[in-house]
């Protein structure tokens, strides 16, 4: 399970390893905010060059995932747990670096709570959406379309395709087919960067994203699809019913379903533009 930690607003990439409970966090981002350089991944670097040179095993030790960079590709990076972690902090000289400390406990106590009570992870999505500004039916739609998307995440896990990448193919696929658009395009049509896309979606349509999704399951569970093919092919097919039920609510109100609005505040919305 992958995704994005904020530390006092800035984001480091995570992947949460279920089978043995393990957080592993990108180490040039946590390098860049601790040491506050202009090339995170220069002095990361520097700094693996100097560890290994003086034979410290946490470097050794250290492994690589594929996560998401900033272009949008999915790309090998080094990762540290927890323990791991800690200790090259203390390579880092930065007053932030106990503040980290504090944070990284944080983070794994919250993990322990989602585990044992996943009712608390939901709440904390709620509490920030409403903060957001959200309504309280937006956030429904939007809790309702996270549960058919697990399950369908659930489904794929269950015949074997864990991979990332064959994730976001998949997911690419259902939402090319409902929407005529591919995820990337309806990101860019609503000014978004590194942004969640459903975090900016319409109620509308996030309900065609969820049927288009459900549609998908249920033709690949009669089906019993178990290759990455064979549930591409059920995603077009979800897809299909969800793009044919869209284009007859816009043939029936002469409005697009897809719109290029967003969630995002005016002053983020201005720095795009101007970028």
């Amino acid at each position: 399970m992958s995704n994005i930690k904020l530390f006092e607003e800035q984001k480091i990439r995570t992947h949460y390893d279920e089978e043995n409970e393990k957080w592993y966090f990108a180490i040039v981002d946590v390098v860049g905010i601790l040491s506050e350089s202009i090339d995170p991944q220069a002095y990361w670097r520097k700094l693996k060059q100097r560890l290994k040179e003086e034979g410290n095993e946490t470097v050794t030790n250290c492994h690589a995932l594929k996560m998401k960079a900033a272009d949008g590709k999915m790309r090998l990076t080094d990762v540290a747990d927890t323990q791991q972690l800690l200790r090259l902090i203390q390579s880092i000289p930065s007053p932030k670096a106990e503040p980290f400390k504090l944070w990284l406990a944080k983070v794994g106590y919250e993990r322990i709570q989602e585990m044992n009570d996943p009712e608390i992870s939901l709440d904390r999505a709620r509490e920030n959406w409403i903060k957001h500004g959200r309504s309280e039916k937006w956030i429904q739609i939007r809790m309702s379309g996270q549960e058919t998307r697990n399950k369908l995440t659930d489904y794929w896990k269950n015949v074997g395709i864990n991979d990332n990448i064959d994730f976001a193919f998949l997911t690419n696929i259902i939402h090319q087919e409902w929407a005529d658009l591919t995820v990337k395009q309806h990101k860019a049509l609503k000014g978004l960067k590194s942004q969640n896309l459903r975090d900016h979606m319409s109620e509308a349509e996030l309900i065609f994203t969820a049927l288009a999704e459900l549609s998908t399951r249920q033709i690949a569970e009669v089906k019993k699809a178990e290759t990455v093919k064979e549930n591409a092919i059920a995603g077009k097919k979800g897809g299909r019913i969800a793009k044919n039920a869209r284009k007859e609510l816009e043939t029936k109100t002469g409005k697009s379903i897809i719109t290029g609005d967003n969630f995002l505040p005016p002053e983020k919305i201005k720095k795009i533009k101007n970028k």
